[in-house]
Protein backbone atom coordinates (compact mmCIF):
# COMPACT_ATOMS: atom_id res chain seq x y z
CA UNK A 1 0.00 0.00 0.00
CA UNK A 2 1.26 3.44 -1.00
CA UNK A 3 4.51 2.05 -2.40
CA UNK A 4 5.05 4.63 -5.13
CA UNK A 5 3.08 7.66 -3.96
CA UNK A 6 1.58 9.15 -0.82
CA UNK A 7 -2.22 8.80 -0.30
CA UNK A 8 -4.33 11.30 -2.21
CA UNK A 9 -6.33 12.40 0.87
CA UNK A 10 -3.24 14.12 2.28
CA UNK A 11 -3.40 16.81 -0.40
CA UNK A 12 -6.43 18.43 1.27
CA UNK A 13 -4.22 19.41 4.21
CA UNK A 14 -0.94 20.20 2.49
CA UNK A 15 -1.66 23.92 2.41
CA UNK A 16 0.72 25.89 0.16
CA UNK A 17 1.46 28.63 2.71
CA UNK A 18 4.86 29.38 4.20
CA UNK A 19 3.87 31.90 6.89
CA UNK A 20 0.88 32.98 8.93
CA UNK A 21 0.17 36.15 6.88
CA UNK A 22 -0.51 34.01 3.80
CA UNK A 23 -3.34 32.00 5.40
CA UNK A 24 -6.75 33.19 4.13
CA UNK A 25 -9.48 33.67 6.71
CA UNK A 26 -11.62 31.31 4.65
CA UNK A 27 -9.26 28.43 5.50
CA UNK A 28 -9.69 29.10 9.21
CA UNK A 29 -13.43 29.30 8.62
CA UNK A 30 -13.59 25.87 7.00
CA UNK A 31 -11.44 24.24 9.68
CA UNK A 32 -13.37 25.86 12.53
CA UNK A 33 -16.70 24.83 11.03
CA UNK A 34 -15.49 21.23 11.10
CA UNK A 35 -14.02 21.58 14.58
CA UNK A 36 -17.31 22.86 15.94
CA UNK A 37 -18.91 19.54 14.97
CA UNK A 38 -16.54 17.39 17.03
CA UNK A 39 -15.28 19.56 19.91
CA UNK A 40 -17.09 19.13 23.23
CA UNK A 41 -17.00 21.03 26.50
CA UNK A 42 -17.34 17.67 28.29
CA UNK A 43 -14.73 15.61 26.45
CA UNK A 44 -13.95 11.95 27.01
CA UNK A 45 -10.77 12.29 24.98
CA UNK A 46 -8.10 14.99 24.96
CA UNK A 47 -5.83 15.28 21.92
CA UNK A 48 -2.65 16.89 23.23
CA UNK A 49 -0.07 18.54 20.95
CA UNK A 50 3.17 20.33 21.80
CA UNK A 51 4.15 22.96 19.22
CA UNK A 52 7.41 24.85 18.82
CA UNK A 53 7.71 27.17 15.78
CA UNK A 54 4.96 25.41 13.81
CA UNK A 55 2.81 28.29 12.53
CA UNK A 56 1.95 26.45 9.28
CA UNK A 57 2.45 22.82 10.27
CA UNK A 58 -0.03 23.14 13.13
CA UNK A 59 -2.62 24.41 10.64
CA UNK A 60 -2.14 21.23 8.58
CA UNK A 61 -2.33 19.08 11.69
CA UNK A 62 -5.49 20.69 13.08
CA UNK A 63 -7.00 20.76 9.60
CA UNK A 64 -6.74 16.97 9.48
CA UNK A 65 -7.98 16.64 13.06
CA UNK A 66 -11.06 18.67 12.19
CA UNK A 67 -12.17 15.94 9.76
CA UNK A 68 -12.04 13.21 12.41
CA UNK A 69 -14.94 10.76 12.13
CA UNK A 70 -15.85 9.84 15.67
CA UNK A 71 -18.85 9.92 17.98
CA UNK A 72 -16.57 10.35 21.01
CA UNK A 73 -16.65 13.80 22.63
CA UNK A 74 -13.19 15.30 22.44
CA UNK A 75 -11.10 18.40 22.90
CA UNK A 76 -7.84 19.51 21.30
CA UNK A 77 -5.16 21.19 23.40
CA UNK A 78 -2.09 22.71 21.76
CA UNK A 79 0.69 23.85 24.07
CA UNK A 80 2.79 26.61 22.55
CA UNK A 81 6.26 25.64 23.77
CA UNK A 82 7.82 29.11 23.73
CA UNK A 83 7.63 29.53 19.96
CA UNK A 84 9.50 32.41 18.33
CA UNK A 85 7.40 32.49 15.17
CA UNK A 86 3.65 33.14 14.83
CA UNK A 87 2.45 29.78 16.08
CA UNK A 88 0.31 31.52 18.69
CA UNK A 89 -1.41 33.63 16.03
CA UNK A 90 -2.40 30.46 14.20
CA UNK A 91 -3.69 28.90 17.42
CA UNK A 92 -5.69 32.02 18.29
CA UNK A 93 -7.59 31.68 15.02
CA UNK A 94 -8.61 28.06 15.66
CA UNK A 95 -11.48 26.77 17.82
CA UNK A 96 -9.25 24.73 20.11
CA UNK A 97 -7.74 25.19 23.57
CA UNK A 98 -4.22 26.60 23.63
CA UNK A 99 -1.82 27.36 26.43
CA UNK A 100 1.77 28.51 26.80
CA UNK A 101 4.74 26.71 28.36
CA UNK A 102 7.93 28.74 28.56
CA UNK A 103 10.18 25.90 29.67
CA UNK A 104 11.55 24.32 26.50
CA UNK A 105 10.96 20.66 25.79
CA UNK A 106 8.12 18.31 24.92
CA UNK A 107 8.14 16.95 28.48
CA UNK A 108 7.30 20.25 30.17
CA UNK A 109 4.80 21.13 27.44
CA UNK A 110 3.01 17.79 27.62
CA UNK A 111 2.96 17.90 31.41
CA UNK A 112 1.31 21.31 31.24
CA UNK A 113 -1.23 19.92 28.81
CA UNK A 114 -2.15 16.80 30.72
CA UNK A 115 -2.55 18.76 33.96
CA UNK A 116 -5.20 20.86 32.19
CA UNK A 117 -6.79 18.09 30.13
CA UNK A 118 -10.47 17.33 30.71
CA UNK A 119 -10.59 13.93 29.02
CA UNK A 120 -10.33 10.49 30.61
CA UNK A 121 -7.98 9.46 27.81
CA UNK A 122 -5.13 11.47 26.30
CA UNK A 123 -3.93 10.99 22.73
CA UNK A 124 -0.55 12.53 21.96
CA UNK A 125 -0.04 13.97 18.49
CA UNK A 126 2.76 15.91 16.77
CA UNK A 127 2.31 19.38 15.29
CA UNK A 128 3.97 18.49 11.97
CA UNK A 129 1.84 15.43 11.20
CA UNK A 130 -1.37 14.72 9.30
CA UNK A 131 -3.93 12.37 10.84
CA UNK A 132 -6.46 10.04 9.14
CA UNK A 133 -10.10 10.47 10.06
CA UNK A 134 -10.26 7.08 11.83
CA UNK A 135 -7.26 7.72 14.10
CA UNK A 136 -9.15 8.57 17.31
CA UNK A 137 -11.50 5.58 17.16
CA UNK A 138 -8.77 3.11 16.20
CA UNK A 139 -6.54 4.25 19.07
CA UNK A 140 -9.28 4.36 21.71
CA UNK A 141 -10.69 0.98 20.67
CA UNK A 142 -7.43 -0.65 21.82
CA UNK A 143 -6.85 1.68 24.80
CA UNK A 144 -10.24 0.73 26.27
CA UNK A 145 -9.40 -2.96 26.50
CA UNK A 146 -9.12 -4.40 30.03
CA UNK A 147 -5.73 -3.90 31.66
CA UNK A 148 -4.41 -1.55 28.93
CA UNK A 149 -3.03 1.81 30.08
CA UNK A 150 -1.05 2.88 26.99
CA UNK A 151 -1.16 2.36 23.22
CA UNK A 152 0.95 3.43 20.28
CA UNK A 153 0.31 3.50 16.55
CA UNK A 154 2.32 3.32 13.36
CA UNK A 155 3.40 6.13 11.07
CA UNK A 156 4.53 6.67 7.49
CA UNK A 157 6.54 9.29 5.62
CA UNK A 158 5.26 11.68 2.96
CA UNK A 159 7.53 11.63 -0.08
CA UNK A 160 9.56 14.70 -1.05
CA UNK A 161 12.35 15.31 -3.59
CA UNK A 162 15.30 13.10 -2.64
CA UNK A 163 13.04 10.89 -0.53
CA UNK A 164 10.91 8.89 -3.00
CA UNK A 165 7.97 6.96 -1.66
CA UNK A 166 9.32 3.50 -2.59
CA UNK A 167 12.45 4.08 -0.51
CA UNK A 168 10.43 5.39 2.41
CA UNK A 169 8.15 2.33 2.18
CA UNK A 170 11.19 0.05 2.53
CA UNK A 171 12.30 1.98 5.60
CA UNK A 172 8.82 1.71 7.11
CA UNK A 173 8.75 -2.07 6.63
CA UNK A 174 12.09 -2.34 8.42
CA UNK A 175 10.85 -0.02 11.17
CA UNK A 176 7.64 -2.03 11.69
CA UNK A 177 9.51 -5.36 11.88
CA UNK A 178 11.89 -3.95 14.49
CA UNK A 179 8.94 -2.54 16.44
CA UNK A 180 7.25 -5.97 16.54
CA UNK A 181 10.43 -7.56 17.85
CA UNK A 182 11.04 -4.79 20.38
CA UNK A 183 7.44 -4.95 21.63
CA UNK A 184 8.09 -8.32 23.27
CA UNK A 185 10.23 -6.98 26.12
CA UNK A 186 10.55 -3.22 25.55
CA UNK A 187 7.27 -1.85 24.16
CA UNK A 188 7.92 1.58 25.69
CA UNK A 189 10.74 2.08 23.16
CA UNK A 190 8.05 2.09 20.46
CA UNK A 191 5.87 4.74 22.10
CA UNK A 192 6.33 8.00 20.24
CA UNK A 193 4.28 11.17 20.73
CA UNK A 194 3.47 11.13 17.03
CA UNK A 195 0.75 8.53 17.77
CA UNK A 196 0.33 7.48 21.38
CA UNK A 197 -2.48 7.27 23.90
CA UNK A 198 -2.82 6.60 27.61
CA UNK A 199 -5.19 6.79 30.57
CA UNK A 200 -4.85 10.28 32.06
CA UNK A 201 -5.30 9.09 35.65
CA UNK A 202 -2.10 7.07 35.45
CA UNK A 203 -0.28 9.58 33.27
CA UNK A 204 -0.69 12.15 36.02
CA UNK A 205 0.70 9.72 38.58
CA UNK A 206 3.79 9.02 36.47
CA UNK A 207 4.35 12.52 35.05
CA UNK A 208 6.42 13.68 32.12
CA UNK A 209 10.09 14.51 32.49
CA UNK A 210 10.22 18.24 33.17
CA UNK A 211 13.48 18.88 31.35
CA UNK A 212 14.44 19.22 27.71
CA UNK A 213 14.86 15.49 27.21
CA UNK A 214 14.44 13.52 23.99
CA UNK A 215 12.33 10.49 24.87
CA UNK A 216 9.85 11.90 27.37
CA UNK A 217 7.10 9.84 25.69
CA UNK A 218 8.98 6.55 26.16
CA UNK A 219 9.83 7.41 29.74
CA UNK A 220 6.16 8.07 30.51
CA UNK A 221 5.22 4.73 28.93
CA UNK A 222 7.86 2.94 31.00
CA UNK A 223 6.32 4.35 34.16
CA UNK A 224 2.83 3.41 32.99
CA UNK A 225 3.85 -0.27 33.01
CA UNK A 226 3.39 -0.11 36.78
CA UNK A 227 -0.36 0.27 36.15
CA UNK A 228 -1.06 -1.98 33.15
CA UNK A 229 -0.12 -3.10 29.67
CA UNK A 230 1.16 -1.28 26.57
CA UNK A 231 -0.50 -2.38 23.33
CA UNK A 232 0.28 -1.64 19.70
CA UNK A 233 -2.39 -0.33 17.32
CA UNK A 234 -1.53 -2.25 14.16
CA UNK A 235 -4.26 -0.81 11.95
CA UNK A 236 -2.67 0.47 8.73
CA UNK A 237 -5.59 2.76 8.01
CA UNK A 238 -4.81 4.56 11.27
CA UNK A 239 -1.24 5.33 10.22
CA UNK A 240 -0.16 8.89 10.85
CA UNK A 241 1.67 10.69 8.03
CA UNK A 242 4.65 12.97 8.51
CA UNK A 243 7.24 14.66 6.32
CA UNK A 244 10.79 13.28 6.20
CA UNK A 245 12.14 16.15 8.33
CA UNK A 246 13.65 13.79 10.90
CA UNK A 247 15.37 11.85 8.12
CA UNK A 248 16.67 14.98 6.43
CA UNK A 249 18.63 15.90 9.56
CA UNK A 250 20.99 13.03 8.72
CA UNK A 251 21.47 14.14 5.11
CA UNK A 252 20.34 11.95 2.21
CA UNK A 253 17.96 9.02 2.46
CA UNK A 254 20.89 6.61 2.53
CA UNK A 255 22.56 8.61 5.29
CA UNK A 256 19.36 8.36 7.32
CA UNK A 257 19.03 4.64 6.61
CA UNK A 258 22.63 3.98 7.64
CA UNK A 259 22.22 5.97 10.87
CA UNK A 260 19.16 3.95 11.83
CA UNK A 261 20.74 0.61 10.99
CA UNK A 262 23.75 1.47 13.14
CA UNK A 263 21.51 2.58 16.01
CA UNK A 264 19.36 -0.54 15.91
CA UNK A 265 22.33 -2.91 15.61
CA UNK A 266 23.92 -1.36 18.69
CA UNK A 267 20.86 -1.96 20.83
CA UNK A 268 19.89 -5.30 19.27
CA UNK A 269 21.05 -7.37 22.24
CA UNK A 270 19.14 -5.12 24.62
CA UNK A 271 15.93 -6.39 23.05
CA UNK A 272 16.47 -9.72 24.78
CA UNK A 273 16.26 -8.28 28.28
CA UNK A 274 13.75 -6.17 30.12
CA UNK A 275 14.64 -2.62 31.00
CA UNK A 276 15.33 -1.58 34.56
CA UNK A 277 12.08 -0.41 36.17
CA UNK A 278 13.76 2.78 37.40
CA UNK A 279 12.71 5.96 35.63
CA UNK A 280 14.70 9.10 35.20
CA UNK A 281 13.84 11.91 37.60
CA UNK A 282 10.99 14.10 36.42
CA UNK A 283 12.29 17.31 38.00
Amino acid sequence: MYIFKSPAWLSEFQYPYSKFDEIPQSVFGIINSNLDKIISDKPEITILISAWNEEINILRCIGSMSKMKTSRPLEIIVVNNNSKDRTQDTLDHLHIRSMFEEKQGCGPARQKGQENALGKYILLADADCIYPDCWVDEMIQVLEKPGVVCVYGRYSFISEPGFPRWQLKGLEIMKDVIAEFRHINQPYLNTFGISMGYVKEFGLKVGFIKTRFWGDDGQLALGLLDYGKIKQVRSNKARVWTGPRSLQRDGTFYDALKARLVKESRRFLANFKKHSPERMKTD
